[in-house]
């Protein structure tokens, strides 16, 4: 089988969808059997190469930089007129892997599959931003319906997949993502280096993740308003997304704005830091298709408390302490609570150890090759 997985959200994202991309490419190739072939394509008009550390090439693996056209331009074109197919800028294969979301033109006898992490732009628009909605409102239906086949991340996922985009439920194939590659933790003393650097001088609650609606940022203001008796920072670490302004005028105009850290996105190693450090790691998101963040923060042992619902109860539950409903009340009591007297620490670990993509690759590799059946 010739596979080929379209690798451009790894050269354009830190985070998210970029992620897991980089991480399928990490771990796909060890999964390959006797005769199978993978190609990672990726457009790189400035000949500036992969930005991050990629598994070398060889006999199963092969990279297909297209250099002749930049993707920008590829995508308007994808996007106006619905022509060139995807084969004029990369070599054809028995079955193309696209990791964000949209298949873009193909010839009709390629095989397809994308994987739609969740619907979370149909099920709240408000919080997408217009431009993107526009765009994956008028391709995911399409993409949906073409796909040989549909990769998500939770049940929870592809049970929305199948009631929102009307596909036949053996279609769906969900397949929990794993914990990412991130470096051991630090010596404790370089550990505290790193948070100073940043700041970080007092005690700390943690959120990761884009800076977003739909993350639910100043809820976790209103809180540790509820929480007097909690003497503790908020951390916020994650790039700008989008409509942000009414998220950061919040933080801004918040009589705790002094206890905010806004950090955007931090490399792996000071995340590691800021992990081991917190007293907690909440998130209230009002939707989520995984929740990866949460579970790397179960994964170096920090108390996590997030919402009870979408997919979070699914990946998180029982190591996490779940919370129904948007009540800061509520929520500050529980978030006090865990402080107090926080889970055993090998407990959180091993839940979130049940998570590895070497898992993700090897199923993913297996739906794809059901294709040639």
């Amino acid at each position: 089988m010739h596979l080929l997985i379209d690798i451009q959200a790894a050269v354009g994202q830190l985070a998210g969808i970029g992620r897991y991309t980089r991480e399928l490419l990490r771990h796909l190739p060890a999964e390959l059997g006797p005769g199978d072939r993978l190609t990672a394509a990726y457009f790189d008009f400035h000949r500036r190469g992969l930005p991050f550390v990629a598994p070398s090439a060889g006999p199963a693996l092969a990279y297909a930089a297209c250099r002749w056209c930049p993707g920008a331009v590829a995508q308007q074109l994808w996007k106006r007129l619905g022509i060139p197919a995807y084969t004029r800028f990369f070599p054809p294969a028995d079955v193309c892997l696209f990791p964000n979301y949209i298949i873009p033109p193909l010839p009709p006898h390629v095989r397809a599959v994308a994987t739609i992490h969740d619907v979370s732009f149909l099920r709240l628009p408000e919080t997408t931003e217009k431009k993107n909605l526009r765009w994956m409102r008028s391709q995911i239906f399409q993409t949906a319906a073409r796909a040989d086949a549909i990769l998500t991340d939770s049940q929870f996922s592809a049970r929305e997949i199948v009631e929102t985009l009307h596909v036949p439920a053996a279609k769906v194939h969900a397949i929990p993502l794993g914990l990412p590659s991130m470096p051991p933790p630090l010596a404790p003393a370089r550990a505290a280096a790193l948070r100073t650097e940043l700041g970080l001088s007092r005690p700390y609650i943690l959120h990761v993740g884009t800076i977003e609606p739909r993350k639910n940022i100043p809820f976790l203001l209103d809180v540790l308003r509820h929480a007097p008796a909690l003497d503790a920072d908020l951390v916020l670490a994650g790039g700008l997304g989008w409509k942000t302004d009414p998220i950061l005028a919040a933080l801004r105009s918040s009589p705790l704005a002094a206890r905010v850290h806004l950090l955007s996105h931090v490399p792996d190693d000071t995340l590691s830091a800021l992990y081991d450090g917190a007293l907690a790691f909440v998130f209230p998101s009002l939707y989520e298709g995984f929740g990866l963040p949460p579970l790397e923060a179960l994964a170096r042992g920090t108390p996590v408390l997030a919402a009870d619902n979408s997919s979070l109860p699914e990946v998180l539950s029982p190591a996490a302490t779940l919370v129904p409903g948007y009540d800061p009340a509520r929520w500050a009591a529980m978030l006090q609570a865990l402080v107090a007297n926080p889970p055993p620490r090998a407990r959180l670990v091993a839940h979130a150890a049940r998570f590895s993509y070497a898992a993700t690759a090897r199923q993913t590799l297996a739906v794809l090759r059901s294709l040639m059946l």
